[in-house]
Parts: C-alpha cells; structure tokens; sequence
C-alpha cells in the first residue's frame, strides 16, 4: 500500500495557484514534476525561488557554505508572531550565540538524562488513550505536549493545559500558513508585516503559557530549588564567549521554538507513524513482539530496531517540516543556471524524501529499506528530517528516541486498525492531516 499523498499540480504552476497553496494545499498545488527535478525555478514579479533535490547543492547550502546561504527572512515573517527570534529563525551572530548556548544543553549525556520523562509521558499516553474509533492526532499531541513538558520543565502536563496548547497550534496553524504572504511582497524591510488577529492571538496565547513556565522557572533557579532539566540547563549556560546567559525575553523566543520542534512536529510524525502501522499490520505485529523488551532501563531502547526502522520511514513519508528556505547572499550558479542574490533557495524534506530518482518505490511504506545498500545510501545523501549541517536540529536525537518509545508503548497496549477514513497529508506548520488521523484503537490484553 502506498503511503497517502496528494497529487501535484500539472505543468509549471501559476504564481495564483502557488498563493492559494500557500493558505489551502501547498503540497497539492506545487507541480508534480518536483518529484523528479533536481533543480526548479520558480519566478514571478514578486518571488525568484529554486527548489534543490540534487543532493550535491544540498550539501553545498547546508553543510559546505551555510553562512552563504542563511534562513530566508520570508519564512521568517511567518513564523516571527510565534517564535520572536528564536533559534529556528534567526542569523548570523544572534544564531551563533544562541547556539552556544543550547549546544551544550544537549550534550553530555542529556538523552539518557531525559529517558525516564520520556517513558513517563509514554505510559501516560497510554493510559489516556480511548479504546474504539478515534482521531489519533489530538492524543498524540496531548502526548508530545507532555514529553516537552517534562524534558523542560519536569512538569507533567495536566489534560486541560494541553489540549489548550493543542487547540492554540491547531489555531495557529489555520491562522497563519506555511509563507506569510505580506513577506512576499518586495517591501522594505523596516516596514511591519501584518498578520491576521487570528494569527497574532494564538501566538500570544502560546507565548503566553511559555512566559508563566520561565517566569517560574527563575525563580526556582534564584532560591536554589531548580530541578536539572534542559531547561535550568539552557537558563544558567553562558555563552563560552560572551559570558552571557538567555535573558528572559530571549528564553521564551527559545522555548517557543523547543515547543514546536518537541511538540508539533512530534505529534505530526507519530499520528502519521500509527497509521502507516494500522494499514501494515505485519510491521504492526513485528513492532508489538518487540516492545514486551521496553523498560526502565534505558538500555532496553537499543533493542527496537524495527521500531526505530517504522519511526526513521515515517520521517521519510511524513517529514514534519515539509519545506524550508535559504537565501542567497551572492550571485551563484548551481547546475548551469545563474542565481542571483537574494533567490530563496528551497529545501524540501517532502519532496527530497520522495524523490523518484533517489528512493527505490519513494512513495511505498517499507521499513526494511533502512537494512539495504539502497536505503543507507539515500540515507546518506537524500534524508533530512532534522536538516543538515550547523543547523541541524540539536534535539535530533531526543526525537528518535521519543518516537521509539512512544510507537513501542501504543502499539504493545493497543491493536490498531484503519477505518475509511483515509488520511489526506497538507502543509501548515507541520504535515498534518485534513480531517485527522482516525484509527480503531482495541485493547490488546
């Protein structure tokens, strides 16, 4: 069975199509053809863009020279009301030092640190799970919500806050799309972008929960009675060059960003993991046998492999971020073609990860591919669900592990079967589904 995607666009698209894609369906609305170039060009009076499949420009623009090629301001616009200017978006030196900082909040044993939050939210999550037919993706945000929850703030979220957060993104979502369209007009850049209220109103209920949790947080860290969590961890890190700490307005930009990378993007991937179970049953199975292994001992994770082999191709399918974009700061030339400064320069997870000239059956769900010579090699250079390079996500690995955990634990309390409703991936913040994700969840014991 193919994994659900929505069919592209014929011929080139118009810049009217790619708009309405923009607020509706950009994964619909982008051409087909995007599934086997290795470079697109893109150009209307208002945007000059390049898509980049060919994995050698990748390597160029994420890893080889990526101070040449920085985070595009126009999706940064969009994303501004929410994450300020967090480490996700921002450039230059503010992303260097804020990288100092976080780096380190990460190392050093943080995973294994962290494990016993992880299962914590995990057996949560199972114990909150309704038996019959139901859509997965508000449980499993209410369960990502729960894992970010206690990595940072040693805090299990109660029911009511979570499906606050949930519904506050789901807002957001709808509310704000994928690309700003005011930050696609040529306005100077001192000039405000607008955004809807809509859009303004759910990042300031988010950013609103967030400022409560730092503001209790510091004054733990001021009377001595901080817990040591990653977010103690990143409040009292200095910069190893400046010497300075995250001032308060500065944590609540990077918290905002820890909540949409560990929460939404989670949630994403792992409703979309369940369901690629659901219709597979002999992974299904194969992930249940397995899982009677997990434990308290973190040890016991290094045991799933064909779970970890179901979560690392549900990241392949389902890439949480669907697309993001660099931007040109000199004249280049990549495949013959002339790029001038300032081309947002595109990379899509979505499209890379599906590409029919690097995958072997790019749109079929087969965990095993990950044991070939061909899935290791596409791993190598056609896989990026966490990006690549300087920019990589530092809390790649806590995901894994989080996804792990989570697929183990649902699948060993629950069978779980597809309905007729046959879930329709579109692009927002993150690849979610239109109408949800709907599985028959029956109790296994």
């Amino acid at each position: 069975m193919k994994a659900p995607r929505p069919t592209g666009a014929e011929g080139r698209g118009t810049i009217r199509t790619l708009m309405r894609g923009f607020r509706r369906d950009l994964l619909g609305a982008l051409p087909e053809r995007l599934y086997r170039a290795w470079m697109a060009e893109f150009r209307t009076p208002i945007i000059h863009s390049f898509f980049c499949n060919d994995p050698a420009l990748l390597k160029t623009i994420l890893q080889d020279r990526p101070a040449d090629f920085p985070k595009s301001n126009r999706m940064r616009e969009g994303l501004a009301p929410l994450l300020g200017n967090g480490v996700f978006i921002s450039n230059g030196a503010e992303w260097a030092h804020q990288r100092r900082i976080i780096d380190p909040a990460f190392e050093g044993g943080r995973i294994r640190h962290s494990y016993p939050a992880i299962l914590g939210a995990a057996r949560a999550a199972v114990s909150r799970m309704p038996t019959g037919i139901t859509d997965v993706e508000p449980q499993l945000a209410h369960a990502a919500a729960d894992v970010i929850f206690r990595v940072l703030f040693s805090l299990p979220v109660e029911h009511a806050i979570a499906a606050q957060v949930f519904h506050a993104f789901r807002a957001h979502q709808e509310a704000q799309p994928l690309v700003n369209l005011a930050a696609l007009l040529p306005l100077p850049r001192w000039m405000p972008r607008p955004h809807s209220r809509r859009t303004r109103a759910s990042a300031a209920q988010i950013r609103g929960l967030i400022a409560d949790l730092v503001d209790a947080r510091l004054a733990q860290i001021a009377d001595g009675t901080a817990p040591d969590d990653l977010a103690t961890k990143m409040m009292t890190t200095p910069d190893p060059e400046t010497g300075a700490c995250f001032t308060r307005a500065e944590m609540v930009d990077q918290v905002a960003v820890m909540f949409l990378a560990g929460h939404e993007t989670s949630a994403s991937v792992l409703a979309w993991a369940l369901w690629l179970l659901a219709a597979h049953p002999e992974w299904q199975d194969r992930v249940a046998a397995e899982a009677v292994q997990l434990s308290d001992d973190f040890a016991s994770v290094s045991t799933l492999k064909a779970t970890r082999a179901v979560f690392r191709e549900a990241l392949r399918l389902y890439p949480a971020v669907a697309m993001f974009a660099r931007e040109a700061t000199q004249t280049e030339t990549f495949r013959e073609r002339r790029l001038p400064r300032g081309a947002q320069l595109v990379v899509s997870p979505w499209h890379l990860h599906r590409h029919q000239r690097l995958w072997d059956r790019p749109d079929d769900f087969d965990p095993a591919r990950w044991d070939t010579l061909e899935g290791k090699t596409s791993a190598r250079t056609a896989y990026l669900p966490f990006s690549a390079g300087p920019r990589a996500c530092p809390g790649a690995g806590l995901a894994m592990v989080e996804g792990v955990v989570m697929l183990a634990a649902i699948t060993r309390a629950f069978r779980l079967e597809t309905t007729d409703r046959e879930p329709l991936p579109v692009a927002r913040l993150t690849i979610r589904a239109k109408d949800g994700i709907w599985l028959k969840m029956t109790p296994r014991s």
